[in-house]
């Protein structure tokens, strides 16, 4: 039915149940690779970690459909080069984690602050290769992003239709050396990029948060 709504329908829709309990770790471990799959490892409590927010922003595309907005780092990035990432970044001091997130989105594709509607929080996990603590946020803004304005953190930026996340379909496995071993890594497959490890996570949840018979699937690993 996600299909066929308007984006002021969609809006309705998440706005509602953004307002209810979310899926939480359960629905982030379906798309998580196995040894990830760790409650108390994934969660951000009691860790001495550096801070980061996230914004998850849908956006009305030329149909009147909604999408989801995702970037691309830059190759020549030291980290996370080439992958694909929600808008966000480093908290600052004194900051508060849905202005960081909004901030960064400014700051990373130009899309004015004063234009975003955070309408609420994803759960929060941890990052362990990097140490962060990353909170994900999910916003809306009524016109669509133009695309061909990126910071030199972002080397493109793609819409995933909002009916596409929650299609079994968008989801497959590769293997990849992890610490010396080979892992079976979880993700989805969207505009010919594989979208894995946090970011997948959050996507995950938030397919959850759009559909709960998401939690019905089987996990893949």
């Amino acid at each position: 039915m996600i299909d066929q709504f308007s984006f002021s329908e969609f809006r309705d829709l998440l706005i509602t149940r953004m307002s209810q309990p979310l899926p939480g770790q359960v629905a982030q471990f379906q798309m998580a690779p196995l040894a990830r799959k760790q409650p108390e490892m994934a969660s951000v409590e009691s860790k001495q970690c550096w801070e980061a927010a996230v914004l998850a922003l849908f956006y009305p595309c030329s149909k009147g459909r909604a999408k989801l907005l995702l970037t691309v780092r830059p190759e020549g990035m030291t980290k996370h080069a080439g992958q694909v990432a929600f808008p966000g970044g480093r908290r600052e001091i004194g900051e508060e984690l849905h202005d960081t997130a909004v901030r960064e989105t400014e700051e990373e594709v130009f899309i004015p602050a004063s234009s975003i509607d955070v309408i609420g929080a994803l759960t929060p996990l941890y990052i362990p290769p990097s140490n962060f603590c990353v909170y994900p946020f999910v916003g809306l803004v009524n016109t669509r992003p133009d695309m061909s304005k990126t910071s030199e953190e972002v080397a493109a930026m793609f819409g995933v239709r909002a009916h596409e996340l929650i299609l079994p379909e968008k989801r497959e496995v590769f293997v990849r050396e992890l610490a010396g071993e080979q892992r079976q890594i979880p993700f989805f497959a969207f505009s010919g990029y594989q979208i894995w490890g946090a970011t997948a996570m959050i996507m995950s949840e938030l397919a959850a948060v759009l559909n709960p018979r998401w939690m019905e699937l089987d996990p893949l690993v």
